[in-house]
């Protein structure tokens, strides 16, 4: 196996667990979901005082908190993609684009995201994704 090959597969593994990281991390709105379903259904439970949450406000925290959730899990899907496509060598262009997007994911998806973009946007690494076509056509 030569370093290109090593350095993907090395990659799609690091791919596997930040998607895992970013997956749980997605779990943390679900505190924001029950307690926007509190709001709406049991809003006497809220504190001793007098005054109730207004409906709207917990249908915010509702959209708010499924919102944050539903993206963190597709961008966790997405990176999990990207890394299995990596060690097949397929979907140049939407590795190149998750990697982008992983700089944002600090501190973890920054340094995963930098290092993929280092490692694909070498020739070696293109000619294995676009065997058959030129490279003038994939640049």
């Amino acid at each position: 196996m030569n370093q290109d090959q090593e350095h993907l597969r090395l990659l799609s593994i690091f791919h596997y667990i930040v998607g895992g990281i970013a997956a749980l991390f997605s779990f943390f709105p679900v505190i924001h979901l029950i307690l926007g379903i509190l709001f709406l259904v049991a809003p006497h439970r809220m504190g001793g005082s007098p005054l109730l949450p207004p409906p709207f406000l917990g249908w915010i925290f509702i959209i708010m908190g499924g919102g944050f959730m539903l993206v963190g899990w597709a961008f966790a899907v997405c990176v999990i993609l990207a890394g299995r496509f990596i060690v097949r060598h397929k979907h140049y262009i939407f590795c190149l684009v998750i990697a982008s997007l992983n700089c944002l994911f600090m501190p973890f998806g920054t340094i995963l995201g930098v290092f993929t973009i280092v490692v694909l946007v070498r020739s070696s690494v293109k000619a294995l994704f676009y065997p058959s076509e030129d490279l003038v056509l994939a640049v």
